[in-house]
């Protein structure tokens, strides 16, 4: 099964596993066997067993930019370097945190040796990590001085030349040199003043390969591509795409400051309409961003943005890496709905998929392999080079020319789009040579660290992470990963892997479980308790209900599987709710807070489950009529006054309003005080908030007792059950909670389930309800107990007539601030 591992309750490892072969010999040196290497910069951590440096001196000469003396110096002049290198890895600093991880001290040794050894290449031969990964300004075309300069790393190919509408699609004019690192490059004089290629016009690279064939592709690093939408399953082209100052996009606004806690709405900008279409980046910026903002979230991940020729892919199999995704606009146009997030106060992530690439050989950078060695592709060859469930390549992540491609991509989405972080996407696919494939990971550290798993691709993602940290040290970066990999979230420094944050993957699938499979009466309250707080300590997560995976047709989302076809039928407000229904509603508000408040420290939701979005997702394909119906928002069911999708959305609003004002997300107490499996109960503290949530179907219950740290008096702060939620409206929200010691403090065993004060509730069946602590000042009558109904007086319809506003000021009017929370009286 899927765990996240947590340290504390992983099994306990009583000896030392075997240490695998590729790292037995790390300490003895017994000789250089440099001719042995291959010729080409690759550094396969599988193939080099005995000693770091030789991979350095085997890449130095490969890569052509030292001679034979500098080599040598390599060898000799460099016993100051390994032991700064043999101190780094001796003083790994993780292993405080988790000392299970000490019986894998090889294996962490070699993977920093590995690191620090590649990135020390990379200062010494292309200046420092940061200046590598400009590599967009030296490859692809740029306008330099009086020309345009095309160069293209093919060193497969016999003879090249770039063609386009420029020259009429013939390259006799602009054969192209190839160097010895297998660039090749041509320079193409201005005419007039102006460049030779025009602007939005198409090019593509045509080569010859060792057979004698002739290939045209779209190069490698093509920052536009589109296709001749006249024609069906028409092939694409790349753009020169270099906008005259008049049209290129100007930032209005700087990025916001980074959160305590990231609130995260993922949204796919091409299924954001309410029309049958694909939306376009400025609709996305005009009609849609003023929604996130009002439902006070505070981070926006975009997926899809990388251009993919296949629409239907999600987005994930990318066919052109740095070309923004045509469907749905040009790059200036991401730009503008960037800026305009920012101008809201949003953050802006981006699905960034690395982990593979599509097979399309036509338009992406497949078509670029033709057969040559892994050394001189961007990709492994035979069973290494492909993923058999995704139908995709994979990358030679050792390769030097791959690492630039890939870490120059990052540095180009963060620089030229003002991204403000990156969702990795596939990452346990790039943890392990078998890419997680028939695995049910449990936990034991042996999963995690063997021959299994891939060095290279860690060492690549440890340098991905150092790089962007390094470039915008307030970026966010979050990691898709279902393992559980320890130290994938902890710092490089410390010897982790370098993720802010991971995805808490395992909780959709036992929520999915629950829904499917159990009784209400089944559910059990330790179970999802624990499944929300099993992850690793000091390795933050983004919990989230529902995936944008299982909204995906042949599957459902968490409202549909609660409510089904009565969602088409029973959700107006002018009828009294069914009992499948007002089951639903609750829930659904359950589930997602429950999920928010205990499952991490960063929060997601996909586009449209705010509000319980009815239907599945279903991409235009043959099988349906290549129709979108199934593939857009109906934004028209939560501006519906009399439906009650509005009501899940002023909850969800209100979830993510509690969290800004008490900042319980990024509080780092979270105690479980109580999970009563017989009552359907639980209770826990986050921050210093007082969270009861009853599952129980039916009961009612007067007086219960819960358990709290500090004494005080306690008021309502969010009550699933509130009427402007869609509840009856059975707690009252001005009543005072005083609370009553228990016990002896620091006696546990003298205290109410481990807490010195209680108090009492009213626990209504289906519902949730937060108690906040009432400071001394606050003794005076506050209207906090109230705040629903704050939350409440921005309706969908405001929302909807508001939404092309575009100044800060109009959008926090849009959105009931910290204010809404404080005295009314003092506003």
């Amino acid at each position: 099964m899927y765990s996240s591992c947590n340290p504390l309750s992983a099994p306990a490892l009583t000896s030392s596993p075997p240490i695998p072969r590729q790292f037995s010999s790390l300490a003895s040196v017994s000789g250089w066997c440099v001719s042995k290497q291959p010729f080409g910069l690759i550094i396969d951590s599988r193939k080099l067993q005995t000693n770091s440096r030789a991979t350095s001196l085997s890449s130095t000469i490969a890569h052509g930019k030292v001679d034979m003396s500098s080599a040598s110096e390599v060898i000799t002049d460099n016993s100051s370097a390994v032991v700064e290198i043999e101190e780094a890895a001796e003083n790994i600093t993780i292993f405080s945190l988790d000392p299970s991880l000490e019986s894998y001290k090889d294996h962490f040794k070699y993977r920093i040796r590995t690191f620090r050894d590649q990135k020390g290449l990379i200062e010494k031969h292309e200046g420092s990590l940061e200046e590598f990964a400009l590599g967009y300004l030296r490859f692809g075309f740029n306008h330099e001085e009086g020309c345009i300069v095309y160069r293209e790393w093919a060193p497969a190919a016999q003879e090249a030349e770039v063609i386009g509408d420029f020259n009429g699609w013939n390259g006799a004019a602009h054969k192209m040199e190839k160097d010895q690192f297998g660039v090749w490059s041509v320079r193409i004089p201005d005419i007039g003043g102006d460049p030779a290629i025009p602007h939005n016009s198409r090019v593509k690279f045509r080569f010859k390969h060792g057979n004698g064939v002739w290939v045209d592709r779209i190069p490698a690093w093509i920052k536009y591509a589109t296709r001749d939408p006249t024609k069906f399953a028409a092939a694409y082209d790349g753009v020169y795409w270099d906008p005259p100052p008049t049209e290129r996009y100007q930032f209005k606004y700087p990025r916001p400051p980074k959160p305590q806690a990231p609130r995260i709405y993922e949204a796919h900008v091409g299924m954001s309409s309410s029309e049958p279409h694909v939306n376009t980046y400025r609709e996305f910026a005009d009609d849609v961003l003023h929604r996130i903002r009002a439902n006070n979230y505070n981070t926006v991940q975009l997926m899809a943005v990388m251009e993919h020729s296949y629409y239907a892919s999600f987005g994930y199999h990318v066919t052109n890496f740095f070309a923004v995704s045509s469907h749905s606009g040009p790059p200036e146009d991401l730009k503008y709905l960037i800026d305009k997030a920012h101008s809201l106060g949003l953050r802006v992530l981006m699905d960034v998929v690395h982990s593979h690439a599509s097979n399309n050989i036509t338009d992406g950078l497949n078509g670029f392999d033709v057969g040559q060695s892994s050394q001189d592709s961007y990709f492994h060859t035979g069973a290494r080079g492909y993923h058999k469930l995704w139908d995709s390549r994979l990358f030679n992540y050792a390769n030097w020319e791959v690492l630039r491609f890939l870490l120059s991509n990052l540095r180009w989405w963060l620089d030229e789009f003002k991204f403000d972080g990156f969702r990795f996407d596939g990452v346990t696919s790039m943890l392990y040579h078998h890419h997680g494939i028939n695995m049910g990971f449990s936990g034991n550290y042996n999963e995690y660290f063997s021959e299994a798993t891939d060095v290279d691709a860690v060492v690549y993602m440890m340098l991905a992470n150092n790089l962007i940290h390094s470039i915008l040290p307030d970026a966010t970066v979050v990691a898709e990963d279902v393992s559980g990999m320890p130290g994938l979230g902890r710092p490089v420094s410390e010897g982790g892997i370098g993720f802010d944050y991971r995805l808490a993957m395992a909780i959709p699938d036992k929520w999915i479980d629950y829904l499917k499979n159990k009784k209400d009466e089944e559910w059990s309250m330790s179970e999802i308790s624990w499944s929300l707080t099993n992850r690793r300590y000091t390795e933050k997560c983004i919990a989230y209900a529902e995936s944008h995976d299982q909204a995906i047709v042949g599957d459902k989302t968490t409202a549909f599987l609660l409510m089904d076809k009565d969602m088409y039928t029973g959700m107006s407000c002018l009828n009294d709710a069914s009992p499948v229904i007002e089951r639903g509603i609750a829930l659904h508000k359950m589930i997602h807070f429950l999920t928010m408040a205990l499952g991490g420290e960063g929060y997601l939701n996909f586009m449209g489950n705010e509000f319980g979005h009815p239907d599945w997702i279903d991409f235009p394909r043959e099988g349906n009529g290549w129709s979108y119906d199934k593939c857009r928002r109906q934004w028209e069911l939560v501006d519906t006054e009399h439906l009650r999708f509005k009501f899940l959305n002023a909850f969800d609003r209100a979830m993510n309003l509690l969290d800004e004002k008490f900042k319980f997300l990024a509080s780092s107490k979270q105690f479980v005080s109580s999970t009563d499996d017989a009552d359907k109960v639980i209770v826990f503290e986050r921050g210093d908030l007082v969270f009861v949530f009853n599952f129980h179907p039916e009961n009612t219950y007067e007086g219960y007792k819960v358990g709290c740290d500090l004494p005080g008096k306690y008021r309502v702060a969010l009550d699933s059950d509130a009427w402007d939620f869609g509840g009856p409206g059975r707690v009252a929200h001005d009543s005072d909670h005083f609370t009553s010691p228990e016990g002896v403090p620091g006696v546990p065993e003298t205290n109410f389930n481990n807490r010195t004060n209680s108090f009492k509730v009213l626990s209504p069946p289906r519902t949730c309800v937060v108690y906040y602590r009432v400071e001394e000042e606050e003794i005076k009558e506050s209207k906090i107990d109230g705040y629903e109904a704050s939350l409440a007086k921005l309706s969908n319809k405001e929302v909807s007539q508001r939404r092309d506003e575009d100044s800060n000021d109009d959008a926090k009017k849009l959105v009931p601030g910290t204010r809404a929370l404080e005295d009314e009286d003092g506003a």
